[in-house]
Protein backbone atom coordinates (compact mmCIF):
# COMPACT_ATOMS: atom_id res chain seq x y z
CA UNK A 1 0.00 0.00 0.00
CA UNK A 2 1.05 3.55 -1.10
CA UNK A 3 -0.28 6.85 0.17
CA UNK A 4 -0.82 7.73 -3.13
CA UNK A 5 -2.72 4.36 -3.68
CA UNK A 6 -6.28 6.88 -3.81
CA UNK A 7 -4.74 9.16 -6.56
CA UNK A 8 -4.31 6.69 -8.71
CA UNK A 9 -6.97 5.10 -9.24
CA UNK A 10 -7.99 9.00 -10.68
CA UNK A 11 -5.31 9.78 -12.37
CA UNK A 12 -3.21 6.33 -13.27
CA UNK A 13 0.00 4.92 -12.57
CA UNK A 14 2.25 7.00 -15.08
CA UNK A 15 0.42 10.42 -14.15
CA UNK A 16 1.67 9.40 -10.32
CA UNK A 17 5.63 9.00 -11.58
CA UNK A 18 4.89 12.48 -13.57
CA UNK A 19 3.78 14.05 -10.28
CA UNK A 20 6.96 12.47 -8.30
CA UNK A 21 9.09 13.89 -10.98
CA UNK A 22 7.62 17.71 -10.96
CA UNK A 23 8.71 20.81 -9.85
CA UNK A 24 6.28 23.42 -8.50
CA UNK A 25 6.85 26.89 -6.77
CA UNK A 26 4.07 28.73 -4.64
CA UNK A 27 4.78 32.24 -3.93
CA UNK A 28 2.93 33.83 -1.36
CA UNK A 29 1.75 31.37 1.60
CA UNK A 30 -1.77 33.53 2.94
CA UNK A 31 -5.44 32.26 3.02
CA UNK A 32 -4.83 31.23 -0.81
CA UNK A 33 -1.38 30.14 -0.63
CA UNK A 34 -1.58 28.02 2.24
CA UNK A 35 -3.98 25.44 0.97
CA UNK A 36 -2.35 25.45 -2.55
CA UNK A 37 1.02 24.27 -0.71
CA UNK A 38 -0.84 21.82 1.72
CA UNK A 39 -2.77 20.38 -1.53
CA UNK A 40 -0.19 20.03 -3.77
CA UNK A 41 1.85 18.36 -0.94
CA UNK A 42 -0.61 15.55 -0.83
CA UNK A 43 -0.18 14.64 -4.35
CA UNK A 44 3.18 13.78 -3.98
CA UNK A 45 4.99 16.05 -6.15
CA UNK A 46 8.79 15.75 -6.15
CA UNK A 47 9.70 18.96 -5.42
CA UNK A 48 8.29 22.25 -3.63
CA UNK A 49 9.52 25.64 -3.62
CA UNK A 50 7.72 27.90 -1.46
CA UNK A 51 8.23 32.06 -1.10
CA UNK A 52 6.95 34.20 1.90
CA UNK A 53 8.63 36.83 3.66
CA UNK A 54 5.74 36.87 6.09
CA UNK A 55 5.56 35.91 10.12
CA UNK A 56 1.90 34.90 11.40
CA UNK A 57 0.00 37.52 13.68
CA UNK A 58 -3.61 37.17 15.26
CA UNK A 59 -5.45 38.76 12.38
CA UNK A 60 -4.66 35.66 9.78
CA UNK A 61 -6.07 32.84 12.49
CA UNK A 62 -9.44 33.46 10.46
CA UNK A 63 -8.45 31.78 7.24
CA UNK A 64 -4.75 30.91 6.68
CA UNK A 65 -4.08 26.95 6.83
CA UNK A 66 -1.94 25.92 10.27
CA UNK A 67 -2.46 29.61 11.67
CA UNK A 68 -2.42 29.34 15.04
CA UNK A 69 -1.97 31.02 18.66
CA UNK A 70 1.61 28.72 19.13
CA UNK A 71 3.02 29.92 15.62
CA UNK A 72 2.33 33.80 15.96
CA UNK A 73 5.36 35.51 15.25
CA UNK A 74 6.80 32.36 13.32
CA UNK A 75 7.60 32.38 9.52
CA UNK A 76 4.91 30.81 7.16
CA UNK A 77 7.84 29.15 5.44
CA UNK A 78 9.09 27.52 8.09
CA UNK A 79 5.36 26.11 9.27
CA UNK A 80 4.24 25.04 6.86
CA UNK A 81 7.15 23.38 5.40
CA UNK A 82 7.38 21.95 8.34
CA UNK A 83 4.10 20.69 8.04
CA UNK A 84 4.04 19.09 4.03
CA UNK A 85 7.03 17.38 5.07
CA UNK A 86 5.29 15.61 7.60
CA UNK A 87 2.65 14.61 4.44
CA UNK A 88 5.16 13.84 2.02
CA UNK A 89 8.34 12.91 3.64
CA UNK A 90 10.05 12.36 0.45
CA UNK A 91 9.18 16.12 -0.90
CA UNK A 92 12.44 17.77 -1.95
CA UNK A 93 11.75 20.88 -0.07
CA UNK A 94 13.41 24.31 -0.79
CA UNK A 95 11.84 27.47 1.06
CA UNK A 96 12.87 31.12 0.23
CA UNK A 97 11.87 33.62 3.50
CA UNK A 98 12.03 36.27 1.00
CA UNK A 99 9.70 39.27 -0.30
CA UNK A 100 10.10 39.04 -4.10
CA UNK A 101 11.78 42.13 -6.23
CA UNK A 102 14.13 42.40 -9.02
CA UNK A 103 17.34 41.59 -6.98
CA UNK A 104 16.35 38.13 -5.93
CA UNK A 105 14.11 36.76 -8.48
CA UNK A 106 17.04 35.25 -10.36
CA UNK A 107 17.68 33.14 -7.25
CA UNK A 108 14.48 31.97 -6.79
CA UNK A 109 14.72 29.86 -9.56
CA UNK A 110 18.31 29.37 -9.97
CA UNK A 111 19.26 26.22 -11.55
CA UNK A 112 15.31 24.64 -11.34
CA UNK A 113 13.28 24.74 -14.02
CA UNK A 114 10.06 24.75 -12.61
CA UNK A 115 6.65 23.15 -14.23
CA UNK A 116 4.47 25.19 -12.95
CA UNK A 117 4.63 28.68 -10.75
CA UNK A 118 1.59 29.46 -8.31
CA UNK A 119 1.76 33.26 -7.68
CA UNK A 120 -0.93 33.42 -4.69
CA UNK A 121 1.19 37.34 -4.07
CA UNK A 122 -1.22 40.31 -2.72
CA UNK A 123 1.34 42.80 -3.96
CA UNK A 124 0.98 43.63 -7.42
CA UNK A 125 4.84 44.87 -8.25
CA UNK A 126 5.67 41.14 -7.16
CA UNK A 127 2.96 39.46 -8.91
CA UNK A 128 3.81 41.77 -12.35
CA UNK A 129 7.23 40.77 -12.23
CA UNK A 130 6.67 37.37 -11.46
CA UNK A 131 4.10 36.81 -14.28
CA UNK A 132 7.25 39.05 -16.50
CA UNK A 133 9.99 36.33 -15.51
CA UNK A 134 7.73 33.60 -16.26
CA UNK A 135 6.56 34.80 -19.33
CA UNK A 136 10.22 35.83 -21.10
CA UNK A 137 11.80 32.03 -19.92
CA UNK A 138 8.37 29.96 -20.81
CA UNK A 139 7.35 29.18 -17.54
CA UNK A 140 3.81 28.12 -17.22
CA UNK A 141 2.57 30.24 -14.26
CA UNK A 142 -1.36 30.68 -12.64
CA UNK A 143 -2.23 33.97 -10.78
CA UNK A 144 -4.67 34.35 -7.98
CA UNK A 145 -6.58 37.94 -8.34
CA UNK A 146 -8.64 39.36 -5.09
CA UNK A 147 -10.35 37.21 -2.62
CA UNK A 148 -11.02 39.62 -0.30
CA UNK A 149 -14.39 41.00 1.00
CA UNK A 150 -16.09 38.17 -0.81
CA UNK A 151 -18.75 35.47 0.41
CA UNK A 152 -19.18 33.53 -2.27
CA UNK A 153 -16.66 30.45 -3.09
CA UNK A 154 -18.54 29.46 -6.19
CA UNK A 155 -17.97 32.61 -7.88
CA UNK A 156 -14.25 31.98 -8.79
CA UNK A 157 -13.41 30.77 -12.15
CA UNK A 158 -9.95 30.64 -14.16
CA UNK A 159 -9.48 32.31 -17.35
CA UNK A 160 -7.52 34.97 -19.02
CA UNK A 161 -6.49 38.04 -17.30
CA UNK A 162 -8.56 39.94 -20.38
CA UNK A 163 -11.58 38.10 -19.46
CA UNK A 164 -11.77 38.83 -16.18
CA UNK A 165 -14.52 41.61 -14.28
CA UNK A 166 -15.72 42.23 -11.14
CA UNK A 167 -12.16 42.74 -9.55
CA UNK A 168 -10.34 45.53 -8.62
CA UNK A 169 -6.97 43.68 -8.51
CA UNK A 170 -7.58 42.32 -12.10
CA UNK A 171 -8.06 45.29 -13.51
CA UNK A 172 -4.90 47.15 -12.47
CA UNK A 173 -2.94 43.65 -13.49
CA UNK A 174 -4.62 44.06 -17.20
CA UNK A 175 -3.37 47.73 -17.09
CA UNK A 176 0.06 46.74 -15.83
CA UNK A 177 0.10 43.62 -17.63
CA UNK A 178 -0.53 45.63 -21.38
CA UNK A 179 2.11 48.13 -20.05
CA UNK A 180 4.93 45.49 -19.78
CA UNK A 181 3.91 43.85 -22.67
CA UNK A 182 2.45 41.03 -21.54
CA UNK A 183 -0.66 39.70 -23.52
CA UNK A 184 -1.73 36.37 -21.82
CA UNK A 185 -1.90 35.13 -18.41
CA UNK A 186 -3.94 32.32 -16.88
CA UNK A 187 -5.57 33.28 -13.57
CA UNK A 188 -8.05 32.31 -11.32
CA UNK A 189 -10.37 35.87 -10.27
CA UNK A 190 -13.71 35.80 -8.44
CA UNK A 191 -16.65 36.58 -10.71
CA UNK A 192 -18.63 38.09 -7.42
CA UNK A 193 -18.38 42.35 -6.89
CA UNK A 194 -16.32 42.94 -3.57
CA UNK A 195 -18.32 44.23 -0.56
CA UNK A 196 -17.83 47.69 0.41
CA UNK A 197 -16.96 48.97 3.86
CA UNK A 198 -16.94 53.24 3.98
CA UNK A 199 -15.28 52.94 7.52
CA UNK A 200 -12.05 51.22 6.68
CA UNK A 201 -9.68 50.21 4.45
CA UNK A 202 -8.83 47.39 5.34
CA UNK A 203 -10.05 44.55 3.80
CA UNK A 204 -12.09 41.59 4.76
CA UNK A 205 -11.92 38.02 4.71
CA UNK A 206 -13.13 34.51 6.05
CA UNK A 207 -12.33 31.13 5.93
CA UNK A 208 -13.94 29.25 2.79
CA UNK A 209 -13.34 32.06 -0.40
CA UNK A 210 -9.74 32.54 -0.09
CA UNK A 211 -9.16 28.26 0.45
CA UNK A 212 -11.73 27.88 -2.55
CA UNK A 213 -9.12 29.88 -4.82
CA UNK A 214 -5.65 27.73 -2.99
CA UNK A 215 -7.40 24.89 -3.88
CA UNK A 216 -8.79 25.71 -7.68
CA UNK A 217 -5.18 26.74 -8.09
CA UNK A 218 -3.85 23.47 -6.91
CA UNK A 219 -6.21 21.43 -8.92
CA UNK A 220 -5.49 23.07 -12.01
CA UNK A 221 -1.46 22.64 -11.32
CA UNK A 222 -1.68 18.92 -10.77
CA UNK A 223 -4.06 18.53 -13.88
CA UNK A 224 -1.99 20.17 -16.27
CA UNK A 225 1.28 18.26 -14.57
CA UNK A 226 -0.30 15.30 -15.49
CA UNK A 227 -2.22 15.94 -18.91
CA UNK A 228 1.23 17.25 -20.70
Amino acid sequence: MNPWDRLELIYGEASIDKLKNSRVMIAGLGGVGSYSAEAIARCFVGSMTLVDFDTYDLTNLNRQLHSNHDVIGQHKVDIIGNEIIRINPQLCLTKHTVKIDSENIDDLFSNVRYDYVIDAIDDINAKLLLADYCNKRGISIISCMGTGNRRNPQSFAITDISKTFNCPMAKKMRRELKRIGIEKLQVVFSKELPSKNESTNTIGSNSFVPASAGLLLASHVINCIVER
